[in-house]
Formats: structure tokens, sequence, C-alpha cells
């Protein structure tokens, strides 16, 4: 059922030779950490493939990241203990540098043999990478011979190591940034329709732009989580003491008036798991949509709700899910966003729909639905994925459309 992907319209490491070349490599080793302990390699995993194809085909592997909102250099977010886990994955030596430029990054460089691999320091550690400073650029891509962009998920961000040396040195797309990009276009420029959207979380106004985007594209768009009360409060309904951003009543009136002239079918919960307070295990029970009371908290979407959402994945060929439509991490509130899970991933397993994903919260869902390798694609990216999603161009991905010939 899913249709072969398209040629990239952009270098990728078909078009590299990497044998005896320094090769610098962003990829994105954002982890959590919880007391130096990496709770999460999924984005480790990721990039594995990539390190391995330019190592075995002799090219120095030099890998740049960042890690969390650093001020300057500090001990709780440098990638030291990101080298050891990327060597354990790798099951061979990852050696690592103090600094990502300067003299302790060229001399790290300078030991390297063909095929090794190397992990250099925080990126953001140096105030030039956010800025995309164009001395800080200088520094890194001195370094390399070759740039490989592997990190879809910083993509949005016009920064140093994302999008200035792509424009220093021949740039290409990694394996994974390669194959994100090819599942992205493929899937959602030319879907197999009926074409779906679910999308949750708490605010109407950090998704605005891909609410407007989606409603011109997807035939069903239902709205859940928080968001869905602003749109709820703007219908008239009682929200009790729901999270709702009521200034925004009047643009969620717009969005549903668009959504029926773009001959968008919009869907809101007809039904609520209500509870007094956010705390698991909480008591709760399921109410109609307008009989929320004065006191009550909307946390999940309700069974009726539950049910018009598995219709619209039955009628669909293709649903694209960003955003949690309950509060998923505290039970009992978690059924809503786990059964849709459950029913979007048995549905692909059985090649009656496609189904890409992303952003943390949903990966974290579908973790927990055991539901994340049944989807057809997950996306690991959360501001990329929605920025792409919203239409906008993405500064690490249009740098290497312009790339320079290797």
């Amino acid at each position: 059922m899913t249709k072969s992907a398209p040629l990239s319209p952009f270098p990728t490491l078909d078009d590299a030779v990497v044998n005896g070349k320094r090769v610098l490599v962003r990829v994105d080793l954002n982890v959590p950490m919880e007391d130096g302990r990496i709770t999460d390699t999924t984005r480790i995993e990721r990039i594995l493939g990539n390190i391995r194809e330019i190592s075995q085909k002799g090219g120095k592997v030099i890998i740049l990241s960042h890690l969390g909102r650093p001020k300057g250099p500090e001990r709780e977010t440098s990638l030291k203990p990101v080298a050891v886990a990327i060597e354990h994955a790798l099951g061979r030596m990852v050696s690592f540098a103090s600094d990502c430029v300067g003299d302790v990054a060229k001399a790290a460089v300078r030991a390297l043999r063909d095929g090794d691999i190397l992990l250099l320091e925080n990126t953001r550690f140096h105030p030039g990478e956010i800025k995309n400073d164009p001395s800080f650029v200088a520094a890194l891509a001195e370094l390399g011979d070759l740039y490989v962009n592997d990190a879809f998920s910083t993509s949005h961000r016009a920064h140093a190591s994302t999008e200035g040396i792509a424009r220093k040195l021949p740039a290409f797309a990694g394996r994974t940034m390669q194959h994100e990009l090819e599942m992205l276009t493929s899937m959602l420029a030319d879907p197999e329709r009926p074409l779906a959207a679910i999308v949750g979380g708490a605010k109407v106004s950090t998704k605005l732009e891909l609410l407007g985007n989606l409603m011109r594209r997807v035939d069903y768009l239902f709205i859940g989580g928080g968001m869905a009360n602003t749109f709820l409060a703007a219908s008239g309904n009682a929200i009790g003491r729901s999270i709702c951003e009521m200034q925004l009543a009047d643009v969620a009136r717009k969005i549903m008036a668009d959504a029926d002239a773009a001959h968008c079918q919009l869907v809101l919960p007809v039904d609520a798991i209500v509870a007094a307070k956010l705390e698991a295990n909480a008591p709760s029970h399921a109410v109609d949509i307008d009989a929320v009371g004065e006191n009550d908290m909307i946390l999940d979407i309700g069974p009726r709700t539950i049910s018009k959402v598995v219709g619209i994945l039955a009628a669909a060929r293709t649903v694209v899910w960003n955003g949690p439509v309950g509060a998923f991490e505290i039970p009992p509130f978690d059924v809503g966003t786990v059964t849709i899970a459950k029913v979007a991933a048995q549905l692909t397993k059985v090649n009656a729909l496609e189904t890409i994903a992303g952003g943390g919260d949903t990966i974290a869902a579908l973790n927990k639905a055991d539901a994340y390798d049944d989807f057809t694609y997950v996306s690991t990216a959360g501001g990329a994925f929605l920025e792409w999603l919203e239409g906008k161009l993405l500064p690490g991905v249009e740098a290497l459309r312009g790339a320079k010939a290797a």
C-alpha cells in the first residue's frame, strides 16, 4: 500500500565520496537525561545506521549535536555520557572531545583514522551556535571536508551546525534525514485519501498555523486534548474548570467556519471523562459534552467520542497524528489516547491505513500503547515536524537543497 519514495531533491550519501574524508555529521542527541542517565535512547538508535555507513565507507565520522539549553559549558548538559551510550549501541569505540571547536577539537580530529568515530561536545556551549555566527560556522567547518545533516528534528532552526555549515562545505542529507523527508513528502504531498488528522495537546495558541494548514488538506480533522476545550467553549458549551484559552474563542469559531468552507469535517468531542482534580486514579466519570458540571475538569475523551474517532480511522486511508487527546500521563485519563493508538496501529498492520505521527508527547503515548513499531512512520521531531505540517520552509532542509557540490 505504501507508495515508493520519490527521488530526493537534495544530495544524499549516495552522492558523497566519504573515503578518507573528515565528515561532520549533525545529529540530534537532545536525549532526555536524569541524574546523568539517558532515559530514552530512541534518537540514538535512529542515527546508528547513518554513522555505520559513513564509517564503513572509510569516512572519519565527526558527530555534532546540542543537548538542552545551556547558557555556557556545564556538566548537566555535557554530551560525554552520550558518547558512552553510542559506543555501547555501536559495539565499537567512540572518542569524545571536550569542545566542539578550537585546539581541543582540532587535536581530536587530527587523531582520527579512516572509519573512526568522534563525538564533539555540545555545540550550544558556544553562543555562536544559536546566533549562526559566521566565525563560529567557520570554526566548525574547519574541522571537516564534508557535511552531513542527519537531524531533521533540528532543521527548523537556522543555527550554525544545522544551516550555516551547509553553506560552507559540500553538504548532504544523512539516511535518517533522507528517510524522514521522503516519508513526509510521499505521505503528505500525495496521500491516499480520505486523509484524516488527529490534533491534540493543551493549547490552541501553539497550533493555530497547523490547524489552518491541515484544514485545507485533510478530509477529517479531529481536535482533542485541552485545546478542544477552547473550541467547545467557543461553541457555547460549559467546560467547568477545564483548561481553556477563552481569549481565542473568536479564532476557534473562525477555524470551524473555515474548515466548513474547505469541506473539511471538523470533529470535536461529544462526551468526556471528567474529574474534580487531575490526580492518578482520581474518581472520574463520563458525561455528555453538554452536561459538564461547574466543578468538573475535562481530562479525557469519553467512550462515544472514542467510537467517533475509531470510525474516522476506519474510513480514512491516511492519518496524521500530533498530540494526545487527554491527560494520558495519568491513569485513568489515558484511555482515549491509548485506545486510538492501538486501533490505528492495528489498521496499519493489516494495510488498511497509513499512519504518520510526530512530537514528543505523541511518541510517549504510542510507546505507552505499545503501538510505536506498528505505525507507518513516527517522526522523532517536535517543532520541525509541526512546522513541516504547517507548510513552512525549514532552514536546515533548504540549505541542503541549495548545497554546494562535492
